[in-house]
């Protein structure tokens, strides 16, 4: 496993957080599953609209393979042994006065509610790995999005396997990654041009 190291100092959880694609294919009970979607719900929005809706399968329940289905072959060949396959999606209206207007940041909302639900998950010792390699419009049909919502990406939870589990051709990626220095994504001002 590659060692992370933080230029400044974060809480332990930003280091341990990563996105494995090795699954241990055993179930997740629901006294470990909901209190993902618990810290999800605490996250911020703009104007507190919460636009986040998650629909999620087990692996064991009717409508994961309509879920499962969705994704792209890629993604299939590792996510069928997670435990939990959800779709994350986000309101683009949001109630302002009285009206539904456009919203400029659902999907940051959204956003912000995959990390709650991320740190959550590598605090209680599972995994979540998120993708945008799915067929949106058959996604959009599988979760019954309504036509204001934009399905974000899908996610996959678990508990963390052997990389032998994987594909071979998958197995020399299942190390966690560093991240670019701050040199690279920080600028006092405006971005260089």
């Amino acid at each position: 496993m590659t060692e992370r190291t933080a230029d400044h100092p974060v809480l332990p959880l930003f280091l341990d957080r990563w996105s494995p694609r090795a699954f241990d294919p055993r179930p997740i009970d629901d006294a470990s599953l909901m209190p993902l979607f618990e810290a999800a719900r605490w996250a911020p929005s703009s104007f507190n609209s919460q636009p986040w809706r998650f629909a999620y399968a087990k692996r064991d329940d009717a409508h994961w393979p309509d879920f499962f289905a969705a994704l792209v072959p890629f993604n299939q060949s590792w996510v069928a042994n997670a435990s939990v396959l959800i779709y994350i999606l986000s309101d683009t209206k949001m109630e302002i006065g009285g009206e539904r207007q456009l919203s400029h940041s659902h999907s940051f909302d959204a956003g912000a509610a995959w990390m709650a639900l991320a740190l959550q998950a590598t605090a209680m010792g599972l995994i979540a790995h998120g993708m945008t390699g799915v067929d949106f419009e058959a996604a959009r049909k599988v979760v019954n999005a309504p036509d204001e919502f934009r399905v974000e990406a899908a996610i996959a939870i678990g508990y963390h396997g052997e990389k032998a589990l994987l594909p071979e051709a998958l197995q020399q990626r299942e190390v966690k990654s560093g991240r670019r220095p701050l040199s690279e994504t920080l600028f006092n001002g405006p971005l260089p041009g």
